[in-house]
C-alpha cells in the first residue's frame, strides 16, 4: 500500500485509496453475508484512522520541511563564523587572565584556612591549639 520512490531521497508514500473512497465503496450482498452495519461501522473507523494518518503525515511533512530550512540557515551562519574566526587574530588576553586565576586562587584559600592566613598562621592566644594528625606532615 505504501511506496517509496528510491531516486528520491524525500520520502514519498503512495496510498492506494482516498478516505472518500473508502467511504463511497459498496460491497455486494449474498444470502449469508456480513452484518451491512457492522461492516459499514468497522470502515468508518478505518475511514476516522485513515484522515488522522493522512493530516499527520502532512503535518510533519511541514515540520520537516521547516527544519530542513533552518539547518540550511544554521549551516550558513556556522560557516560564515567559521570564516571570521580564522581571518580574526587570537590573541587571548593572558593578564586578565591571570588575574582572574590569581582572584580565585586567594579566594579559595581565604575560604579553606580562615583567618590562618591573615595573622600568619600563629594562633591567637584566646584560639586553644588543635592539632590533627594531618598536621604532622
Amino acid at each position: 500500500m505504501f511506496g517509496m520512490d528510491s531516486q528520491n531521497q524525500d520520502a514519498t508514500f503512495k496510498v492506494q485509496y482516498t478516505p472518500k473512497e473508502i467511504l463511497d465503496k459498496t460491497f455486494k450482498t449474498k444470502v449469508r453475508g456480513y452484518d451491512q452495519d457492522e461492516v459499514d461501522e468497522f470502515l468508518d473507523g478505518i475511514i476516522r484512522d485513515y484522515e488522522s494518518y493522512t493530516s499527520e503525515l502532512e503535518r510533519l511533512r511541514g515540520d520537516n520541511a521547516r527544519l530542513l530550512t533552518r539547518v540550511d540557515e544554521l549551516t550558513k551562519q556556522l560557516s560564515v563564523s567559521k570564516s571570521v574566526a580564522a581571518a580574526t587574530p587570537q590573541q587571548p588576553n593572558t593578564n586578565a587572565t591571570n588575574y582572574d586565576i590569581l582572584k580565585r586562587l586567594s579566594n579559595l584559600e581565604r575560604h579553606v584556612f580562615g583567618s590562618k592566613l591573615s595573622d600568619g598562621g600563629n594562633p591567637t592566644p584566646s584560639e586553644p591549639t588543635q592539632t590533627t594528625h594531618f598536621d604532622q606532615y
